[in-house]
């Protein structure tokens, strides 16, 4: 793909930098911008001129807030067990030798927030919100949503923010380690370029193999990852998927049980 319509890609002085450019649905994802992520990914992670990817979401309100709920499941036609590229963006991100940097303004929710977890590095502004939507409105990311948001933040922070679907300000992502580092919203795009800078002055194979490194003691998680979305993916067609769906359009509070109440 050389031509994108939900994201834009640019190269420069050795940072390629994706930036999901859908700010009126703050930044969601739809099946065309999971094929995009993955293919700009790749794109800039197997060229040789660039050392560092940033990740980031369009205007000032989201960074990303995970899949478009407007786009039913059972339209989603996109490569992977869901029906959309999951899979190869999770897989992107880890695969490619070179450090990603997720780059965070407004809310990383759901989808988006474990993109943010899932980069080598998240800097985020002090306007920054995180959290998992999954459980609210019945779906959840079976892999590295869960079993590798625990490597990160500790079993039993993880088990809150996906049972408990909360948010969490910047400071509390920074305080739990889910991000690198908290800047005032105007330095935000400032302190991303030093850490790309600090980068780019290190050894590329260095680096690669360090990241390698990293990743070999939780790449048993994508296999998780293959096990957990073929019982979403069986899921999504139950009456319990579909009521959460209602509710999301009707924007009204699910009735997961079927009572009364």
């Amino acid at each position: 793909m050389s031509d994108y319509g939900d994201i834009v890609y640019s190269e420069q002085n050795g940072v390629a930098t994706v930036t999901i450019n859908r700010p009126d649905a703050l930044n969601a994802l739809r099946v065309a911008t999971y094929e995009e992520i993955a293919d700009a990914l790749l794109r800039a992670g197997w060229n040789r001129t660039v050392g560092v990817v940033v990740l980031a979401g369009a205007g000032p309100r989201a960074f990303c807030v995970g899949a478009d709920t407007s786009q039913p499941k059972s339209e989603r036609q996109g490569r992977g067990i869901l029906g959309v590229a999951l899979e190869r963006i999770h897989g992107a991100i880890r695969d490619i030798p070179k450090p990603v940097i997720a780059k965070v303004r407004g809310y990383a929710l759901g989808g988006g927030n474990t993109l943010a977890a899932l980069c080598d590095f998240t800097i985020a502004s002090d306007t920054a919100q995180f959290g998992e939507l999954g459980a609210r409105v019945g779906s959840v990311d079976a892999g590295f949503g869960t079993a590798y948001l625990a490597r990160i933040v500790g079993e039993k922070r993880a088990r809150e923010i996906v049972y408990m679907c909360r948010r969490y300000s910047a400071a509390e992502a920074l305080a739990m380690g889910l991000v690198n580092a908290v800047v005032p919203d105007a330095e935000l795009d400032a302190e991303t370029a030093r850490w790309c800078d600090e980068l780019l002055q290190r050894s590329p194979t260095a680096l690669a193999i360090a990241k390698a490194s990293f990743n070999a003691d939780t790449d048993a998680i994508g296999s998780i990852r293959q096990l957990g979305y073929n019982a979403v993916a069986l899921y999504f067609g139950s009456d319990e998927a579909r009521e959460a769906a209602a509710a999301a359009r009707e924007k009204r509070r699910p009735n997961f049980r079927g009572d009364a109440r």
